[in-house]
């Protein structure tokens, strides 16, 4: 069963955040400088950690508090327990009931701002106003852009979010309710993404967008990490619904730091990146063996707004975190995930988003393929309560 205990955490350790490295072309950057991306290649960053400098075993870790900043050492913020904080992390790991004996749900919804985007929040902005960004832009379909403004708040930092017209008003709402200032524009967020970095261009404002800075990715990992501490063990599989990625790229990220830690092996869960069928490039990638997603174009209008992605930054490092796991691609029909969003309400008791009802699609869909077993130990990840996509 999953381990739910939670005590005290020494405050004094700190960051083991050694540098940070282009998940493209390796070259090495400083931890302690404001930046975005790779001024080589462009690629993505990646914070890197001295391990051999962490001295904490797992059961220390396991006796501090549950939460986000539980194993502070391998986050990056000089803070570590002291960083500014909205209770993320340490969500609950819930049986599947009705959708499979071996079948459990990591219920994000839980998190603050009520969606996974929080953990990545959590860190990033609060990395670098410890570098000293003030203003903070991004593209959004909603979700990032709530949690940033929420981060925002607490750092009494600036943040503006462009998100497309058709967003859900309640994700509208929370961004302009926790002060952030929102700019809405025609298209997908492809075309947000555009005029967010137009904004980005001005030196006074640091662009949070996904996977174009280093740590919102550290947030997301800890899910990776909660996965092992929940079960005291991986699971076989992992099913995520992919957009940008981040989250997928965060928790390959974090199985590689806990096998250099010593706590596991080199055995992975198998990772499942779930798209809609009107949007899909990972999943066409990896149909086509390809390295590189291409960009998909005229995405289609889908309820599942974290979806709705046509090209991600992180596509080449979303791929190969697929491939190193021998994991898959999935795509899941706009009527199989709303059905699959009921059925995951009605047979666990989790009211999730409709992402989290596409990887339970994705799930039925591998399981009568054969490429899951019912014996298979399976993780579902409902990223998001539903309650923000109405109206």
């Amino acid at each position: 069963m999953p381990d739910m205990s939670s005590t005290t955490t020494d405050e004094t350790i700190p960051s083991a955040l050694s540098h940070l490295e282009c998940g493209h072309c390796s070259e090495r950057h400083d931890a302690n400088t404001l930046q975005n991306v790779c001024g080589q290649c462009g690629g993505p960053l990646l914070a890197r950690y001295d391990i051999s400098s962490i001295s904490a075993t797992l059961a220390d870790v396991l006796a501090r508090n549950r939460g986000q900043f539980r194993f502070h050492e391998m986050l990056p913020l000089a803070a570590g327990t002291q960083s500014p904080t909205l209770g993320e992390g340490g969500t609950p790991m819930l049986p599947g009931r009705g959708v499979g004996e071996n079948v459990w749900v990591k219920d994000e919804s839980q998190n603050p701002t009520g969606s996974f985007k929080a953990r990545g929040m959590a860190v990033a902005v609060g990395r670098s106003f410890e570098l000293g960004a003030r203003n903070f832009c991004l593209p959004s379909n909603g979700n990032a852009g709530g949690a940033a403004a929420a981060y925002g708040a607490i750092y009494g930092v600036s943040v503006e979010v462009v998100v497309p017209s058709n967003t859900p008003l309640p994700l509208i709402d929370e961004i302009e309710a926790l002060g952030g200032k929102v700019i809405l524009v025609q298209g997908s967020i492809a075309d947000a993404g555009a005029l967010s970095r137009e904004r980005a261009k001005d030196p006074s404002w640091f662009s949070l967008a996904t996977l174009g800075e280093p740590y919102r990715v550290e947030g997301k990992k800890m899910m990776g990490y909660e996965i092992f501490w929940d079960f005291g063990r991986l699971p076989d599989v992992v099913i995520y619904p992919t957009g940008g990625g981040t989250g997928l790229v965060g928790m390959v990220k974090a199985f590689d730091e806990m096998e250099e830690l010593g706590w596991i092996d080199s055995l992975r869960p198998r990772m499942v990146a779930v798209q809609v069928a009107g949007c899909a490039p990972i999943v066409k990638a990896v149909t086509d063996g390809a390295d590189r997603a291409e960009t998909w174009l005229d995405p289609d209008e889908s309820l599942a707004f974290g979806l709705r992605v046509p090209s991600a930054l992180g596509d080449r490092l979303i791929l190969e975190g697929l491939r190193s796991t021998n994991g898959t691609a999935v795509a899941v029909e706009e009527k199989e995930m709303i059905d699959a969003s009921l059925s995951l309400a009605r047979e666990t008791g989790v009211w999730g988003s409709p992402e989290g009802g596409a990887c339970l699609a994705a799930y039925r869909q591998l399981l009568a393929s054969g490429w899951l077993s019912a014996g298979d130990t399976v993780v579902l990840y409902n990223t998001g309560a539903a309650s923000k996509y109405s109206g």
